[in-house]
């Protein structure tokens, strides 16, 4: 499981799996975010599998899916303030991270966008989903 950290309280990773979450929690994640509608692709985790198993280990999972249909989703600036929660460690997942990363990048204020670029675009993420060149 790669898991690249964006902030001190935000980190994305690529599809992880319940087995994953007790691994997660050790770490001190307390909220995982799913940025991924259930049934992209075959074999991936459902939602609620994925919830059940952050229940079992006392971390809120939170339901966030979005596709190219309708990104960047309904509430981006409630998914904003959560990846800037203090109070929270949390770790947001798609298919490979990038719908996170870009996620990230347009909850941004204006003053903080130039960096959340330059974070996102040094581990590699392809940002063309926030419309960066």
């Amino acid at each position: 499981m790669s898991v690249y950290e964006l902030t001190e309280s935000l980190s994305v990773a690529a599809q992880i799996t319940p087995q994953d979450i007790g691994e997660l929690a050790a770490q001190g994640f307390t909220t995982v975010v799913c940025n991924r509608p259930d049934g992209e692709s075959q074999g991936q985790a459902g939602m609620d599998e994925m919830e059940a198993a952050c229940h079992e280990a006392d971390v809120l999972f939170i339901r966030y899916p979005v596709s190219v249909l309708n990104f960047p989703g309904a509430d981006l600036e409630g998914l904003g303030v959560l990846f800037d929660d203090p109070n929270q460690k949390v770790l947001a997942y798609c298919r490979s991270g990038t719908r996170c990363a870009n996620l990230w990048i347009l909850s941004r204020d204006e003053a903080s966008r130039a960096d959340a670029i330059a974070v996102a675009r040094a581990i590699g993420f392809d940002l063309s989903m926030a419309a960066v060149r």
